[in-house]
Parts: structure tokens; C-alpha cells; sequence
């Protein structure tokens, strides 16, 4: 049986960023095709236009559809499933497929719909990224119009037009295995810092929080997650179990300095065989969560063993598997990303230990 193919939701309030992110996330994809569901009712097409004119090898406009029947959530069964179906049925399937929700949209229901007989053999949710816009939500308002926000509610008579903000807000974050805030440019490192601590100790344990402006962040970080989201339900429920949900039309700040691939490192570490895979997997969880490191991935020599051990981490869950024997030296060679500031030295030296 072929492979699942990764999934992955943005989810966030209007004028987040989402469509920003992915439009960066495509003019970078290192290859990899990418399919892409748009939810935007009301919105006229216009995050799909956007997305259309990346310029994106591997993701032709063949490869983006616009649900615009109404708020995802609330169109399941209707809109979601055929759509992803039929993507599913194509000669060439996608590599990871990214669904952009509608500004107020639960992602529950929508990680829900992935156990669905005939889905859930063949696709998982690689993870759930919420995108809050970081000066807004800094200053209590959880968008940047709000007016706007309520303006797309009400166009929708599926949603809820009368639930806080705050509530749909705690949701998204409910839901999250990333939190990316988002317009960070426009914050001072203290407030920036306030907020990510806030959002890290408001959400479920493991799940990151990172910085960024104008949705520039490594294709690596943002992908590739491997959460199987769909098999954890119970972990991730709706706080305040309501249904509303609404679009999303991302704004973009060209008059504010881009952070770019700068805000983030990644080196490779080298040593020689491993006597103990198990042991070494919970070395490696412990040197990541002591230097906050994002992501780490390589193959590991293991003593007596022929087949190389594919090691894959995301924050201090590891992941390994024997998947082929070396081709090339018999070395154990691991790949660190990280934000900005990382301790290379020691993180090589308790690898290598």
C-alpha cells in the first residue's frame, strides 16, 4: 500500500498571514509537489489568485482549488471530502498537500474529517499550524480589523455570529502542533517574547511557537512535522464546542523590513557508529529539548547492523527506523535546525558524546 500522503492545515483569523506563509512556502518547496485547498467563502478568490501567480513549479494552478461554498467546517462532508478525493484519484499525486482554512474556522472538524473510511488509509494530518497575527493579538484585539473579521461572519448564516473572538481564538490554538507568530517585525523583541511565552504556556505541551514577519519560514520547519493529528481527537478538542467559523483575505506589510532565513540555522553534525540506537534516540530527545532545537534529522550507524537508521525529530519526539544499507561511509551524519543563536558548539559535543 502506497504511503499516506502529510497534510498539513493553516488555520487563523483574517489578516493573519496564512496566505503569506504559503505563498512563501511554495516559492520555496526544495521539489516537493504540493496540492492546495483554499477555503476562502466571500472572499472572491482572492487568496487563490495570489497563490496562482507564485510562479511555483510544483504547484501549478491544476493543483489549487478554491472551496467557496461556505466555512470548511461546516461543509465537510459536502465540499472537503469530494475535493480531496478527487486529488487523491489524480495519475500524479501531490507530495503534501496544504488546506488554508476560512478566518474562523475550526480546525476540529476539519482534522476530524481525515478518519473518514477511504481517507484515512491514504492521507494524515502532518500537523495543524494556527497563525495569529502578533501585533493584534499583543494588543488584545486577536485581529487587526476586527470590524472585518465580523463583516465575513456575518456572511455565512452557518456560523455562530454572536461567540467572542477570544473563544474562536482559543480554539485555533486548541488545535495547533505550530503556532506562528506572525508579524513579528512589528513588535519589539520584549513584546514578541511576552506573547510567544504566553501562547507556549496557553497551549498543549510539544507544541511550538515561533516568530516570523511576512510568513518567511523554512519549508523544513513548517513541513514534515509527522503528527498523524487525526489519531490524537481527544488532546486537541474544541475548548468552548461551538461552530463558527468565517474567511480569510491575508494582508501583506511592504512597508515593514522582511525577516528572512537569517532568523533560523541549521549545520550538520558527523560522528562515528552508535553501540545502543535506544539509548542514543533518548540522548538526542534530551540535547533537543536543552537547546530548543526545531527540528533534527539524519541516519545513524548502529554497531553490527548493515541497514542504516533513519532518525527524524520534532521538538524532543524522535523517530527511527532501519529503512536501506549504506551507500557511502558508515557514519553517523544528523542535521540541526534551529532558530538563530543556537549553541553549535555544545549541541555538537553532547551528539557526539
Amino acid at each position: 500500500m502506497p504511503a499516506k500522503i502529510p497534510a498539513t492545515v493553516v488555520t487563523g483569523f483574517l489578516g493573519a498571514g496564512k496566505t503569506t506563509l504559503i505563498r512563501h512556502m511554495l516559492q520555496n518547496a526544495q521539489g516537493k509537489r504540493i496540492a492546495l485547498i483554499i477555503n476562502e467563502f466571500g472572499d472572491l478568490g482572492v487568496d487563490g489568485d495570489i497563490l496562482k501567480g507564485c510562479g511555483s513549479e510544483v504547484c501549478s494552478e491544476d493543483d489549487i482549488v478554491e472551496l467557496s461554498n461556505g466555512c470548511i467546517c461546516c461543509t465537510v462532508a459536502e465540499d472537503f471530502i469530494p475535493t480531496l478525493e478527487k486529488l487523491l484519484e489524480r495519475d500524479v499525486r501531490p507530495d503534501h498537500i496544504v488546506i488554508e482554512t476560512s478566518g474562523l474556522a475550526l480546525p476540529q472538524p476539519l482534522v476530524r474529517a481525515f478518519n473518514w473510511p477511504g481517507i484515512s488509509t491514504r492521507v494524515t494530518v502532518d500537523g495543524v499550524v494556527t497563525v495569529v497575527d502578533g501585533k493584534a493579538v499583543a494588543e488584545g484585539r486577536f485581529a487587526h480589523d476586527v470590524a472585518a473579521v465580523d463583516a465575513q461572519r456575518a456572511m455565512d448564516e452557518n456560523l455562530d455570529h454572536e461567540t467572542p473572538l477570544s473563544e474562536l481564538f482559543d480554539d485555533q490554538i486548541a488545535c495547533a502542533d505550530m503556532i506562528v507568530v506572525n508579524k513579528a517585525d512589528l513588535m519589539s523583541e520584549a513584546e514578541a517574547d511576552a506573547l510567544a511565552t504566553q501562547l507556549k504556556a496557553e497551549s498543549r505541551p510539544g507544541v511550538q511557537v515561533l516568530r516570523a514577519a511576512m510568513g518567511v519560514l523554512p519549508v523544513d520547519v513548517l513541513l514534515g512535522q509527522g503528527i498523524g493529528a487525526e489519531a490524537d481527537m481527544d488532546a486537541r478538542g474544541e475548548v468552548h464546542h461551538h461552530h463558527h467559523h468565517d474567511d480569510d483575505e491575508d494582508d501583506d506589510h511592504d512597508d515593514h523590513h522582511e525577516h528572512g532565513h537569517d532568523e533560523f540555522e541549521s549545520f550538520v553534525v558527523t560522528r562515528g557508529e552508535v553501540a545502543d540506537p535506544a539509548a542514543f534516540a533518548a540522548h538526542v530527545s534530551d540535547v533537543i529539548r536543552e537547546h530548543d532545537i526545531l527540528r533534527l534529522k539524519g541516519f545513524v550507524a548502529v554497531t553490527g547492523k548493515p541497514m542504516r537508521l533513519t532518525l527524524q525529530a520534532v521538538g524532543p519526539r524522535v523517530d527511527t527506523y532501519f529503512d536501506q544499507p549504506f551507500a557511502g561511509p558508515r557514519e553517523t551524519r544528523l542535521v540541526v535546525i534551529g532558530e538563530a543563536g543556537l549553541d553549535r558548539a555544545a549541541i555538537m559535543a553532547a551528539l557526539s558524546a
